[in-house]
C-alpha cells in the first residue's frame, strides 16, 4: 500500500476521535493492516484501542470512524465493520492513479542515496578445504542483503575475510609435501580447491593410524593424539611460517594460489562478488595493539601467568582471554584488529557479520569488548546468524562423506533443471548455447530462491527436487511467470512507450495485483531494515502468483476495448519490471523465454 494513503487514513482516524468523541488518540495507537482476503476492503483499522474514548461497541465505533472517514478521505469508496476492525474499501480511480502516477514509472522502487555506508563480510572461506552448502547459504545471504540495503540507499562494501593460515591450512601443506609427489591443479584435472581439500582429507586418514598405532603401543588417546608425528610436524610448519621461513612460505603462497583460482570459479558460478578482501595472514597479529589499549585503560586485566582477560559478567557474559600468557593471539584478539582496520579504511556506519548461528556467542563477546573499548562505531555492528542448512538422507552425493560441496550441488541442480525442463518441453526453439544458458539460470534460481525463501534465522531442509518445480512456492515458477509476461508483451512489441488509457472499472484481479505491487517500495524498506532477504523472496511469490490469476481470468492481446487491452500491458510490464529487480535483489537471473 502506498504510504500516502496509510498516512492520510491514520490522520484522519485521529481526527475523527478527536471530533467524535472529543479526545486526542496518539498516532501510534492507530494499528493498520492489510484487510484478511474473506473481507471485503484492502485496509483494516483496528478499532478496538478506540473504544476507551469512545465508550462504545467495537461494532458501533468501527461504524461511525467509517462514517467519518468516507466524508473526508476521497480515494475511499466504501466500508464495513467486522467485530472490532473497519474494512476500507478504496476506489478504482484510486488504483488507477497508483499504477499510472507511481508503479509504472522509470525508477519505481529506488531510494535515494541516504549518505550512509556500510560493510557486508560474507564467505569467510577457510583455504584448505572447497566450498560447502553451508558457504552457499552464506554467500546468497551476504550478497542478497548486500544488493538490498544498496537499493534502499546505502553505499555498500562487500568484504571476504579469508582464513588462508593456522594448524588447519599448515596439515594441507604438509600432507601435500609428503604424499602428493608434485600433483598439481593442471596434472591432476582437479580444480584448486578440491585439489588442497584432498590433501587435508588425507592427513586425517594418515594422522587417525598414527593414533591407532600409538594407542597399541599403550599411550592414552589424548597423548597418542599429541604425540602422533604428523601433529608434531604441522605445529612445527606453523612455527615456521609465523618465523617467516622461505621454504614453508612459498608452499603456503603456491597451495593457496590454487585454492583461489578455485573459489573464483565457485564464487563465479554462485554469481557473488567482493569489493575487498581481507586476509587473516596479514591481520592476525592486529589486535595486539589493541590489547594493549585496553589494559593501559584498565579494561583488560593480567592473570598470574601473564594472560590477559576481560570480565563480561555484568553483560550476562562470562570472562574472555583475550592474549595468551606467551604474548600470542586468539581467534578475538584478530577479530578486535580486524574490526578496527576496517573501520580506519572505510569509516563505516554499520557493519554486518554473516556468519552461521555456531558462533553467536562469539559476537556477542566481540561487540561487548568493542563498547567497554568506547569504540563509537561498535553500536553499528551487527551479526547476522543464520541457521543450518540440512539434505533429505541420500539426495546428494558427498566427496568426502560428511559435508555437500558446493560445486558437486550446484552442477546436480543444473543437471535437474535440464531433466526436468526437457521433461516438459519447454525448450523448443532454443539452440544448444540457449539451453545451457537457460538450464543454468533454472537451476542456479532454483537453489538460490530455495534457500533464500526461508527466515535467516532458521534453520532449513533443502530439497532439491523440490526446488525445481515449476508449479510450487520456488525460483522456476517466478522465472516461468516473468517469462511468459515477456512473451505476451513481444507479441504486440509493447515497451510502456505508449500512454497508458484509463478504464472505466477495474477487476478485482487487477486491483490485487496492483495493491501487492505497490507494496515493492515498502517491502525493500523491510527487508532492508530486517536484513532479510526472505521477506522479498515471498512477495515476490505473491506478485508471481496474483499474475497468473489476472493472465488467467482476464483477456490482455484479445481485449475487445484497446483502453483496457492498453491497461493491461501496462499492468503487466509493470509486473515483469518488479518480478525482475525483486529477482536481481535475490541473485537470481529471469530468462526471457521458458
Amino acid at each position: 500500500m502506498a504510504n500516502s494513503i496509510q498516512q492520510t487514513l491514520v490522520e484522519q482516524t485521529v481526527a475523527a476521535v478527536k471530533v467524535l468523541y472529543g479526545a486526542d488518540i496518539p498516532v501510534g495507537q492507530i494499528s493498520l493492516q492489510e484487510t484478511r482476503k474473506e473481507f471485503e476492503g484492502q485496509i483494516t483499522i483496528v478499532t478496538f484501542p478506540v473504544t476507551r474514548f469512545s465508550k462504545k461497541s467495537p461494532e458501533v465505533t468501527g461504524t461511525e470512524i467509517g462514517e467519518y472517514l468516507q466524508q473526508h478521505v476521497a480515494e475511499m469508496s466504501a466500508f464495513n465493520v467486522i467485530k472490532g476492525f473497519l474494512n476500507i474499501s478504496l476506489s478504482d480511480s484510486y488504483w488507477i492513479t497508483l499504477l499510472n502516477e507511481t508503479i509504472i514509472q522509470d525508477g519505481y522502487g529506488q531510494f535515494p542515496k541516504n549518505g550512509k555506508k556500510l560493510m557486508v563480510e560474507y564467505s569467510s572461506p577457510n583455504t584448505n578445504k572447497p566450498l560447502h552448502l553451508g558457504h552457499i547459504r552464506n554467500n546468497l545471504l551476504g550478497y542478497s542483503v548486500a544488493e538490498i540495503l544498496k537499493a534502499y540507499g546505502y553505499d555498500i562494501i562487500k568484504a571476504n575475510l579469508v582464513n588462508d593460515r593456522g594448524i588447519h591450512i599448515c596439515k594441507s601443506m604438509l600432507a601435500w609435501q609428503k604424499f602428493g609427489d608434485g600433483e598439481t591443479p593442471e596434472s591432476s584435472g582437479l580444480k584448486g580447491d578440491h585439489l588442497v581439500g584432498k590433501y587435508y582429507v588425507v592427513f586425517d586418514k594418515e594422522y587417525k593410524k598414527e593414533i591407532e598405532a600409538l594407542k597399541a603401543e599403550g599411550q592414552s588417546e589424548d597423548d597418542a593424539k599429541k604425540n602422533a608425528p604428523l601433529m608434531k610436524e604441522t605445529q612445527e610448519m606453523l612455527r615456521q611460517w609465523e618465523a617467516g621461513d622461505d621454504a614453508v612460505i612459498s608452499l603456503w603462497k603456491t597451495m593457496n594460489g590454487w585454492v583461489y583460482d578455485g573459489f573464483a570459479k565457485t564464487y563465479k558460478q554462485l554469481g557473488v562478488d567482493f569489493d575487498k578482501y581481507y586476509y587473516e595472514s596479514n591481520t592476525y597479529l592486529l589486535g595486539k595493539d589493541i590489547i594493549q589499549e585496553g589494559l593501559n585503560a584498565g579494561v583488560f586485566f593480567k592473570k598470574e601467568d601473564n594472560s590477559v582477560w576481560i570480565d563480561l559478567t555484568d553483560e550476562g557474559l562470562d570472562q574472555k582471554l583475550v592474549l595468551r600468557g606467551d604474548g600470542t593471539s586468539v581467534y578475538i584478539t584478530q577479530d578486535l584488529g580486524t574490526a578496527q582496520l576496517k573501520y580506519d579504511e572505510f569509516g563505516m556506519d554499520e557493519s554486518i557479520y554473516v556468519v552461521g548461528n555456531e558462533q553467536d556467542y562469539h559476537f556477542k563477546v566481540l561487540f561487548a569488548i568493542l563498547k567497554k573499548l568506547g569504540k563509537s562505531w561498535a553500536s553499528g555492528m551487527f551479526h547476522l546468524s543464520y541457521g543450518m542448512v540440512d539434505l533429505p538422507s541420500g539426495k546428494m552425493k558427498s566427496r568426502e562423506g560428511t559435508v555437500v560441496d558446493a560445486d558437486d550441488l550446484m552442477a546436480e541442480m543444473v543437471e535437474t533443471a535440464a531433466a526436468r525442463t526437457e521433461e516438459l518441453g519447454k525448450t523448443e526453439g532454443f539452440d544448444a548455447d540457449e539451453k545451457k544458458a537457460l538450464y543454468n539460470a533454472i537451476g542456479m534460481g532454483a537453489l538460490k530462491y530455495f534457500l533464500l525463501k526461508v527466515d535467516p534465522k532458521k534453520r532449513l531442509l533443502f530439497d532439491p527436487n523440490e526446488s525445481v518445480d515449476f508449479q510450487g512456492h520456488t525460483g522456476p515458477f517466478i522465472q516461468y511467470t516473468y517469462a511468459r509476461i515477456k512473451s505476451v508483451l513481444r507479441k504486440i512489441e509493447f515497451d510502456g512507450t505508449k500512454a497508458i488509457a484509463i478504464p472505466a472499472t477495474i477487476s478485482s484481479y487487477e486491483r490485487d495485483l496492483i495493491q501487492s505491487l505497490g507494496e515493492f517500495p515498502n517491502v525493500i524498506e523491510a527487508s532492508a531494515k530486517d536484513f532479510s532477504p526472505a521477506q522479498l523472496a515471498n512477495y515476490v511469490y505473491e506478485i508471481a502468483k496474483l499474475y497468473n490469476k489476472f493472465y488467467h481470468e482476464e483477456t490482455i492481446l484479445k481485449a475487445e476495448d484497446e483502453d483496457v487491452k492498453t491497461f493491461r500491458l501496462h499492468l503487466s510490464l509493470a509486473a515483469s519490471r518488479v518480478i525482475a529487480e525483486s529477482m536481481r535483489l535475490l541473485g537470481i537471473q529471469v530468462p526471457e523465454r521458458m
